[in-house]
């Protein structure tokens, strides 16, 4: 009788070991998706806050287009990248791939300097763990303001337009892909909250006359 109870004691404790083992494991995981997801977004988020508190600004190094053919610099968040045109932003084997190197212009929507909307967006992923493999140039337009300057390089041509508002949106909102009025805008794109893709976060600015 003795050695049956011990015995079950044992087990007993064997098994209190191994869960209290898998949840350890089970938090590690849960951490590490947290530190993949959102690592990027909080090292933007903290490069800006210093230059921010020890009022840093960014150089004419930092904000030098890749290219004058397709780019885009916003000069109040350090943002620089290529711009490719022409992706189906309805078609992730289209757009994923483009949006590891640089930030992308919507199939469809008016090229920079034409009349009509221009939309570029970047940062879509499918994946938790995909997050650190897309470009992190627009985590950080929800920092803009209205008047805020954002220069799209053209063809061997600067544009300037400025910031007109910004809003939150769910992710299937087509409507930003359309025109604003008869002026030359300009749509940011990016998913939101950073690190996911529930919502999008959507800057609009209009063209500088």
């Amino acid at each position: 009788m003795y050695n049956k109870r011990m015995k079950r004691r044992k087990n007993k404790d064997q098994t209190r070991r191994k869960l209290h083992t898998l949840g350890n494991l089970l938090i590690l995981t849960a951490l590490a998706i947290l530190l993949m997801t959102f690592a990027p977004v909080s090292r933007e988020e903290t490069v800006y806050q210093v230059r921010k508190t020890f009022n840093v600004a960014y150089t004419q190094k930092d904000l030098t287009p890749p290219n004058t053919d397709f780019s885009i610099v916003i000069p109040k968040i350090g943002a620089v990248a290529p711009v490719f045109a022409n992706i189906d932003s309805q078609d992730p084997k289209s757009y994923l791939a483009v949006l590891r190197k640089g930030v992308a212009h919507a199939k469809g929507t008016s090229l920079p300097g034409g009349p009509g909307n221009t939309y570029i967006f970047a940062h879509s992923t499918d994946t938790f763990y995909n997050v650190g493999r897309y470009n992190a140039v627009f985590y950080l337009i929800g920092k803009l303001e209205k008047g805020d300057e954002i220069d799209i390089y053209y063809k061997g041509n600067k544009i300037i337009y400025e910031v007109a508002s910004k809003e939150v949106v769910a992710a299937d909102a087509v409507k930003y892909l359309g025109q604003f009025g008869e002026g030359n805008t300009l749509t940011l794109q990016t998913c939101y909250p950073p690190g996911t893709t529930r919502k999008r976060l959507v800057v609009i600015a209009n063209q500088r006359s």
